[in-house]
C-alpha cells in the first residue's frame, strides 16, 4: 500500500481564529469514512487548534490554557491530520487573526 495523494471528499469549511475561538465549523465528508482532514493556516499568527465530536469539544481543546490540548500549526502551513469522520474544528491565536480551511478528504 502507498501514500495516496489527498483526495478531497467533502466541502471547504473556513473559520478565522483570534483571541477567543470563533464557532466551530464542522468539515462533513461526502463518503463514509474520510478521516483525514487538510487543515491550512493562511495567516500570519500560529494557531491553536481545536478538533472534537461536538462544537463544545472543539471549543474546550482549543483553550491554550489546557496543557497538551491543542495541535499548533506555524503561520502559513498545510497539514494532513488523521481523525475521526465528521469533526468540529475552532481555534484561537496569541496575537491577531488567521483565516483557517479545512477540507475532509483521503491520503497525505
Amino acid at each position: 500500500m502507498g501514500i495516496m495523494p489527498f483526495t478531497p471528499m467533502g466541502n471547504t469549511v473556513t473559520f478565522t481564529a483570534a483571541a477567543s475561538p470563533p464557532t466551530p465549523v464542522q468539515a462533513l465528508s461526502s463518503i463514509i469514512g474520510a478521516t483525514q482532514y487538510r487543515v491550512h493556516n493562511q495567516g500570519n499568527s500560529v494557531i491553536y487548534l481545536g478538533f472534537g465530536s461536538s462544537a463544545s469539544a472543539a471549543t474546550t481543546m482549543a483553550n491554550t490554557s489546557v496543557v497538551g490540548s491543542t495541535i499548533t500549526m506555524v503561520p502559513s502551513s498545510v497539514e494532513v491530520f488523521t481523525l475521526n469522520a465528521n469533526q468540529y474544528f475552532t481555534g484561537i491565536t496569541d496575537t491577531g487573526t488567521a483565516k483557517v480551511y479545512i477540507m475532509a478528504g483521503d491520503g497525505m
